[in-house]
């Protein structure tokens, strides 16, 4: 999720001078991490495996990307007609046929996956709740959407953010539970029986967001972290055996960038969690799952400010 650019500036986040965003690919079994590429110039955000496992799908510059893992691994715009320029909140269909993502005015749209005509999905809600949505999962079917609603409490425009289901076949949407405001970062398990998400709603403190889980069936919510870190986006493994999750210092408010974060590992269905990766970023790192289809590999963004050798 992303928060609003101030008015007249790019609806999309840029580099910093000096700074360059490194796309990788580490192995967690390995703990291996490789470059796929770096870039000075355009910030790439939010890389999402193809379910076919050969491409990787990133946005940048308010635009949808692919990479080729088998070619030249240079990053090709998906032309798309009818869409706004993109967030760092898509997904790719789990058939593969299709993206769905988030843009600036606050809603979701459909495309095909080698581009063209985006459609919008998501319903205009009452203008005084300046409601907004911040796509991040799909079910294993591909019938149903998880995002973030973002609307209007207190006269915060931003004040509530609460989870969120579409049904794709129907329209219809629905808050799941009570919400969990506030929460973020909503991903279906491999299976479809359970909820992940990060919330702050068992917290005493602004921005201590924990992981937790919700059973579909009987709705009961089991908390997964509860440690001194500002924890965000789980991402459950294709094969249901781990979640990923993007690890902030205590005392980190929302999931800003250009911070040292951790990318971290939990064995489910619960146990302490290991670090995987250090590293410079967080927001656009893993802002959506970006697993491999084999659950072997994690691709990530790090933002390294580039240090020059004086003379």
């Amino acid at each position: 999720m992303s928060s609003p650019e101030q008015e007249g500036a790019p609806s999309w986040r840029e580099l910093l001078p000096g700074q360059r965003a490194d796309l990788r690919l580490l192995d967690v079994a390995t703990g291996e991490s490789e470059l796929v590429l770096s870039s000075t110039d355009r910030l790439i955000e939010a890389p999402q495996f193809h379910p076919g496992g050969r491409y990787l799908v990133v946005n940048g510059d308010g635009l949808l990307l692919r990479i080729d893992l088998v070619g030249d691994r240079t990053p090709t715009v998906i032309p798309t007609a009818g869409l706004p320029p993109v967030n760092n909140d898509h997904v790719v269909t789990p058939d593969g046929l299709w993206h769905i993502a988030s843009a600036v005015d606050g809603h979701l749209y459909r495309l095909p996956w080698n581009g063209g005509e985006a459609v919008r999905v998501t319903a205009d809600k009452e203008p005084e709740r300046c409601f907004r949505h911040f796509l991040h999962g799909i079910s294993p079917d591909g019938r149903r959407l998880t995002y973030v609603g973002v609307e209007m409490a207190d006269g915060d425009e931003w004040g509530r953010r609460a989870v969120w289901t579409l049904d794709l076949g129907t329209g219809a949407e629905a808050q799941v539970g009570d919400g969990y405001s506030p929460a973020d970062g909503p991903e279906f398990s491999p299976d479809g029986k359970t909820l992940y998400f990060n919330s702050e709603f068992r917290s005493a403190i602004e921005g201590h967001a924990q992981l937790f889980r919700r059973d579909e069936a009987s709705g009961t919510v089991e908390q997964l972290t509860d440690d001194e870190r500002v924890n965000w986006f789980p991402h459950p493994s294709p094969d249901g055996a781990h979640i990923a999750y993007l690890s902030y210092p205590a005392r980190t408010v929302g999931h800003p960038a250009d911070l040292p974060v951790e990318l971290r590992l939990m064995t489910l269905p619960k146990s302490a969690p290991r670090t995987l990766v250090a590293l410079h970023g967080g927001q656009g790192t893993i802002n959506v799952n970006s697993w491999s289809p084999d659950s072997r590999r994690i691709a990530y963004v790090e933002y390294p400010i580039i240090v020059e050798k004086v003379p």
